[in-house]
C-alpha cells in the first residue's frame, strides 16, 4: 500500500464515521397516525422554522459528506489502479 492509499482510506473511514454520527443526530419525523387523525399539533414558531436551523445544516452536511465519500470511493477504484501501474 502506498502512502496515498492509506491517506485516502483514512479519509473514507473518517467520512463514514461522521456520516453515521450526523445521521444519528438528526431527528426522526413523527409517523404518529393518532395526531394526524385528531389534528393534534405542537407547532410553535421554532418548530415551524426548524428547517432553517440545525436540521437544515445537518441535512446539508450529510449530503456534502456523502458526495465526498462517493468521489473518494470512485477515486480509489478507478484512478488508483492507473497510478500504481
Amino acid at each position: 500500500m502506498t502512502v496515498l492509499e492509506i491517506i485516502i482510506g483514512a479519509a473514507i473511514l473518517l467520512a463514514c464515521v461522521i456520516i453515521t454520527i450526523i445521521c444519528m443526530l438528526q431527528e426522526q419525523k413523527p409517523q404518529n397516525a393518532t395526531s394526524a387523525l385528531t389534528g393534534a399539533s405542537n407547532d410553535s414558531f421554532y418548530d415551524k422554522n426548524r428547517g432553517r436551523t440545525k436540521e437544515a445544516r445537518l441535512k446539508k452536511f450529510t449530503t456534502i459528506l456523502a458526495v465526498v465519500f462517493f468521489v473518494l470511493i470512485l477515486f480509489m477504484d478507478i484512478v488508483m489502479p492507473l497510478i500504481n501501474k
